[in-house]
Formats: C-alpha cells, sequence, structure tokens
C-alpha cells in the first residue's frame, strides 16, 4: 500500500532532517521532490499544486527556518496537511434513530460492491447490529447467487425476489426488515462498465422509492485517476454521501485515496484490504498519513490484536508461559490468532519507522505459516507437550503425513526449541515479576508486568 509515494517521501525527508537549518532553496528542492513524488502516485494534478503550496507557504515561514529542527518540523506541516486532504477525520455511517438505516451501494460493474456489501454487513453485524442484504442486481449472471452464498457464509439473511423490478425489490425489502427486526439494509445495486444513463436513472429511481440514509460509493482504487473521475460523476448524479475503496492493499501508487476527498468532497469511509470477509477497514485519515510518511499505523494494529486475540485464552496462555509449559499446541494457537489479523505483510506495513524500514526487505511468504500448521497437526498429541520424542522413524512420519520435506519437520523443531530456551530465560529474568520469579520490592510486592499475547 502506497509503497512508490512511501519511499520517495521518506527519501526527500530523510535529506531535510540531516540539515542543522533549512534555507528556502532547500523548501523549494524538497517541495519540488514532492511534487513528482505525488504526480508520480497519480495523485490528481490540481490537488498536487493546492497540497504543495499549502505545504511550501507554512514551511517557509520563520517558525520553521528558525526552527531546531527544521526538518521534523517541514515533516509535521506535511502530515497534518495530508491529513486534511484525505478528510480531517474519520467519517462513520449515519445511523437512523429510527431503524431500518437504509445504506445503497452504488458504482460502476467489477468495483466489489456485491463482495463489500457483504463486507460492510459482517462489520456491522460484529458492532451488534442485525444488517439485512437485498439483491437488486438483477442483470449480472449470478450477482444474486453470490449474495445469498456470502450471506450464509457471515450469518446474514438476504432478501431478494428474482428477476423483479429493482425498485420494487427495495420497496419491499425495507417492508421486510421491519417486520423480522433488522435493523439495517444494505442494497446492493446493479453497475455498467460505464456510466450511463440507463443506470443512473435506475438508481435515481431506487433512491426516490426508499430515501436511503447513506449512498456509498463503492471504487476500485487500482484505477487511480479514474476512480476519482466515477466518484465526481456519481456524486454529481446521486449526491454519494462516502466512497468505499476497495483494493487499497495492492495499490502501490494511492492516488485515488490522496484525490478523492479533495476532488468531490465525499469522504473515504471504508478501505478494502484484502479478499477476506473481514478485510475490511474504517478510513483514518490521520493514520493512513501516518502510514505513508513512514510512522507506520500502530493504533489499526492494537484494535486488530484486541479483535482477533482471545483474553480468556491469553490468560491460560500467561499461566502456562509462568509455569514454563509452552507446547507446540500453545505454539499453533498463538500462530492462528496472529493469521486472524490478516497478511503478515499487511501486519509489518503498520509498524512505524524504524521498525518497518529494517523489515520491509523480509519475504513473508503465507505459504510457511500453512506447512507450519500441517507439520504440527500430523504428530500425536503426545508428541505436541513432549517434543524431544520425536526422533528420526518419527520425523519420517510426520513428514510423510504433513507432505512436507524431514528436515523442515526438524527444523521446525529446531527453532521451536530455541524459543522455549529464550522463554525459560525470560522467565527467570531478575526482575521480571510475570514470570513470578522477579525480585521483590521494598513492600514485598512483585513488579507487575503482562505478557503481549
Amino acid at each position: 500500500m502506497f509503497q512508490g509515494l512511501s519511499e520517495k517521501l521518506q527519501e526527500t525527508f530523510k535529506r531535510l532532517r540531516g540539515k542543522g537549518k533549512l534555507t528556502e532553496d532547500d523548501v523549494n528542492v524538497a517541495m519540488r521532490e514532492v511534487r513528482m513524488a505525488l504526480l508520480e502516485a497519480d495523485v490528481n494534478y490540481k490537488v498536487v499544486k493546492d497540497f504543495v503550496a499549502k505545504v511550501k507557504e507554512r514551511s517557509i515561514g520563520v517558525e520553521v527556518l528558525e526552527s531546531l529542527s527544521p526538518g521534523q518540523q517541514v515533516i509535521k506541516i506535511v502530515n497534518e496537511e495530508m491529513v486534511a486532504l484525505m478528510g480531517g477525520t474519520s467519517s462513520k455511517i449515519h445511523i437512523a434513530s429510527k431503524p431500518p438505516t437504509v445504506i445503497l451501494l452504488v458504482g460502476l460493474q467489477g468495483a466489489g460492491k456485491t463482495t463489500h456489501g457483504a463486507k460492510l454487513a459482517n462489520m456491522l453485524k460484529k458492532q451488534g447490529k442485525r444488517p439485512l442484504m437485498v439483491a437488486c442486481d438483477i442483470y449480472r449472471p449470478a450477482a444474486i447467487k453470490q449474495l445469498e452464498v456470502l450471506g450464509q457464509q457471515i450469518g446474514v439473511p438476504v432478501f431478494s425476489q428474482g428477476q423483479e423490478n429493482p425498485v420494487k425489490i427495495a420497496q419491499a425489502s425495507i417492508q421486510h426488515a421491519q417486520t423480522h427486526g433488522s435493523d439495517v439494509v444494505i442494497i446492493d445495486t446493479a453497475g455498467r462498465l460505464h456510466i450511463n444513463e440507463e443506470l443512473m436513472g435506475e438508481l435515481r429511481d431506487i433512491k426516490s422509492a426508499v430515501k436511503p440514509h447513506e449512498i456509498l460509493l463503492v471504487v476500485d482504487a487500482m484505477t487511480g485517476q479514474d476512480a476519482v473521475n466515477v466518484a465526481e460523476n456519481f456524486h454529481q448524479e446521486l449526491g454519494v454521501d462516502g466512497v468505499i475503496l476497495t483494493k487499497l492493499d495492492g495499490d502501490t501508487r494511492g492516488g485515488a485515496a490522496l484525490s478523492v476527498k479533495a476532488v468531490t468532497g465525499c469522504p473515504i469511509k471504508f478501505a478494502g484490504v484484502g479478499e477476506k470477509m473481514d478485510a475490511l477497514e474504517p478510513f483514518y485519515p490521520e493514520r493512513m498519513a501516518s502510514r505513508i510518511l513512514g510512522m507506520g499505523d500502530v493504533l489499526t494494529l492494537i484494535e486488530k490484536a484486541q479483535e482477533a486475540f482471545d483474553e480468556k485464552q491469553a490468560r491460560e496462555m500467561e499461566q502456562k508461559l509462568r509455569k514454563k509449559e509452552f507446547t507446540l499446541d500453545d505454539f499453533l494457537d498463538q500462530m492462528q490468532q496472529i493469521k486472524k489479523m490478516g497478511s503478515l505483510s499487511s501486519i509489518l506495513g503498520m509498524l512505524p519507522g524504524g521498525i518497518g524500514k529494517q523489515l520491509k526487505d523480509v519475504q513473508v511468504d503465507e505459504k510457511d505459516m500453512a506447512h507450519i500448521e500441517a507439520i504440527i497437526h500430523s504428530m500425536t498429541p503426545l508428541e505436541r507437550r513432549k517434543p524431544t520424542l520425536i526422533k528420526d522413524s518419527r520425523k519420517r512420519r510426520i513428514a510423510k503425513g504433513s507432505g512436507r520435506s524431514v528436515q523442515e519437520v526438524g527444523r521446525l523443531l529446531k527453532q521451536f526449541e530455541q524459543m522455549q530456551k529464550m522463554m525459560k530465560q525470560f522467565a527467570g529474568a531478575p526482575g521480571m515479576g510475570m514470570m513470578g520469579g522477579g525480585k521483590k520490592g521494598k513492600k514485598g510486592k512483585k513488579p507487575g508486568f503482562r505478557l503481549p499475547f
């Protein structure tokens, strides 16, 4: 995400940080590089021009040029202006005071409306809502079936009436929601390969019939400026309330994310960051700017961890570590909880500057985790508890059962043994009261410290 832009900006700011005092010429050179980086990232030309002008105006002020750390001041200004460019603060869905809240999803064919409608329903369900998805795309082959399959997958009901008129389906869905206790209605509409009057006419009719509280436009981030143009046209025709940017995890340039709000006035409300049903995130301008500038996104990382990790399991794991009883079963549990947070590459991308930079060249192969799981699943319960029992004949059996090589089985066991040794050292370290072996304080109390699991 934003890899090209992020690298270029960080290189520019690295040169600024190295200067004890900045001149106006230094700022001009840096702003030229920022301009080129943004244009190469496919950010709208007018947006780039306005953005650079604002940053430059603030950067050549007395408080920056005469500051003790002028380079840091310029980075702070760029960060603030970038946050403002993307909307300033996160924009939430407007929930109706009288249910149901009606959300109308619109967009071109292929943008991901159906999938992201299901992702949105899944997110709202986790927040305690009772969503209903509505199949109003009667033209695309298997669109209704796709929505029904996704609904079964996430446990959300789907309302459909086959090839009936989309306006009538939408109206009937509101009545269905009221009688069946659904408090959010998400209407999946048809798209076209391009914007035309037939498409807009149908969407205007649905809007007029159901009076949605939110009209969300789904656009593909990887189409760059085309996504911005589509957003502008839809907003003029329908009055869009917000944007869902899909495939943002695959967009190494980021032009759409940086241009949409400035060009259309419509805030980005959600970002699609993967294929799984939980791969939809609220869009936070300040966090996104922080990621682009290499400062990481620790808040999102913490939220993902809180959502993925089970508190009861965490307490049990802490007790096991206190007693130095960490087994391969526990290792497998921890690995599966990390997987719930998303891909390892996306997790590394949220780490701030120094750490993220050190790990940016690390090649993360998600298949390795699947191979480790297969190896551990091929062991007996006793072998998982006592890996020291696993000698050559057992290694051959485990390798055959998991479809991996004997060498891979041996490598995993060696790495796990090293991990156990490290944890035992950690447990017995002086002053580490978390393991029960630390020194007592003056009042006889051990220092408190919780494990980060």
